[in-house]
């Protein structure tokens, strides 16, 4: 497993994605915490948001940048519509996929366009990836903080502490 890997699925920044996500429930994940902007549902669902944005450009489905930031987090119906359950397997699979790229360096280095805010960008798999390894570490990171403000932390399997 190359460290491109290592930070999309496994325990490349800390601990891995899979396990930081493990043993929640309903309620934990829907409870809001005084101050932070959201649940730990919606950091989740913005994270399989923008992982299936990066795979549908990656892989040359046409789809539009988010015109507002507001569609990056999900609407009442979306969370009315998508158990917890769905979602983690939705966003764990998806980073299986970012993973399998990861592993195959001629991916790696093929180049693609993509919209962004500012226009098309022109950038490798690579570059893709590194953002959405980045972008998923931040949002990881809120889930963690998340958890240690609602006692849920660590998770059965174990995590880090520092």
């Amino acid at each position: 497993m190359n460290e491109l890997q290592r930070n999309l699925i496994a325990d490349g920044y800390g601990t891995p994605p899979p396990r930081i996500l493990e043993a929640l429930t309903e309620t934990l994940v829907h409870t809001r915490v005084p101050g932070a902007p959201h649940t730990i549902y919606e950091e989740l669902w913005h994270l399989a948001f923008w992982l299936e944005l990066s795979l549908d450009w990656i892989t040359g489905r046409p789809t539009p940048y988010p015109a507002h930031s507001a569609e990056g987090f999900p609407s009442p119906e979306d969370v009315a519509d998508e158990p917890i359950i769905p979602l983690l397997r939705r966003f764990l699979d998806g980073l299986e996929l970012a993973s399998g790229m990861a592993a195959d360096e001629a991916t790696l280095e093929r180049r693609f366009e993509r919209p962004s805010r500012k226009g098309t960008l022109r950038l490798t798999v690579e570059d893709e990836l590194l953002g959405l390894a980045t972008h998923n570490a931040y949002h990881l990171g809120r889930i963690v903080l998340l958890r240690q403000i609602l006692g849920a932390w660590p998770p059965p399997s174990g995590g880090d502490s520092w």
